[in-house]
């Protein structure tokens, strides 16, 4: 057995300035929130008076998240091990923040459906293209780590989580919850923790970034990988906007499915935009990447 090697007593110390130990301050200072620190009380009043219709769109919505939350809780773990293996000190420090907020979110939309008082069994709400995501795509990719720890499978990994369920399908759920919701003042409560939780993504994304951009730096064939795998994804996301709008073009809300599919088309982008400046740059650039290039708020 090779012996363990200490790094924080070493010369080498921790990369106090490195994107991912930046990352775990920010973790400390915005993600100690608690969710049943938030008031629910005026939505539970607002539930009880919304149309049929709009209540139907919105617990798709939470009931989707309340799965999704639950689902990368429980897949995350393979990555921090993969990571934790490679002796990468400051990104797992990062990502024992980033577990902890996964757990938070579940705790919170669990809290939402408890106080408007939805107990029964909402799984009716995961359609067969979000099934093919979050129960066959997401366990899979992020399963394969405990055996297969090489770079193109933590580059499928991060590619799935990071940038697709979280930097695009969660993005667009955001902006949905808002389109609902904001004007009308509604569920304050509701809004405020998807807000919390926005922040708390913002993060995880951009951690997801760091990774990838790294990864292409170490293995520039990395790119082509992400990229076919991102567009193979992509029509996933389209579908579940159809299946939102339930064969119709326009919401309760208003909102259109035209407007949707160019928001999930613009997070997509800005995923790929953001990874290809990978390409060509130096390790030590990568590490040295400012939050608000990788998107972090």
């Amino acid at each position: 057995m090779e012996q363990r090697k200490i790094i924080t007593t070493s010369e080498r110390g921790l990369q106090e300035e490195s994107l991912p130990f930046r990352l775990y301050q920010k973790a400390k200072k915005f993600g100690v929130w608690n969710p049943t620190d938030i008031d629910f009380s005026q939505d539970v009043e607002h539930w009880a008076i919304l149309p049929e219709e709009k209540k139907g769109e919105i617990l798709r919505l939470i009931s989707q998240f309340q799965a999704g939350e639950e689902a990368v809780t429980l897949d995350l773990l393979p990555l921090i091990m993969a990571i934790a293996k490679e002796g990468r000190l400051e990104e797992e420090m990062y990502l024992t923040t980033f577990l902890f907020e996964e757990a938070k979110h579940t705790e919170f939309f669990r809290l939402v459906l408890n106080a408007i008082g939805e107990k029964g069994d909402l799984s009716v709400h995961h359609t067969d293209t979000y099934k093919k995501i979050f129960y066959e795509i997401l366990p899979e990719t992020m399963n394969r780590l405990m055996t297969d720890q090489s770079p193109e499978a933590i580059a499928e990994a991060s590619t799935v989580y990071n940038m697709f369920v979280e930097g695009v399908l969660a993005e667009s759920g955001y902006y949905s919850f808002y389109r609902s919701l904001e004007a009308g003042g509604l569920m304050p409560g509701l809004l405020k923790g998807v807000g919390l939780l926005k922040r708390d993504e913002s993060r995880h994304i951009g951690y997801g970034t760091f990774l990838l951009q790294r990864l292409i730096c170490e293995h520039p064939h990395l790119y082509d990988q992400v990229s076919n795998r991102m567009n193979e994804l992509l029509p996933l996301a389209f579908m579940l906007n159809r299946e939102g709008f339930k064969g119709q073009e326009v919401n309760s809300s208003g909102a259109t499915l035209e407007d949707s599919m160019q928001f999930t088309q613009k997070q997509f982008n800005a995923r790929m935009e953001v990874l290809s400046r990978a390409k060509g740059r130096k390790i030590e650039e990568i590490y040295k990447l400012s939050e608000s290039e990788v998107g972090v708020i």
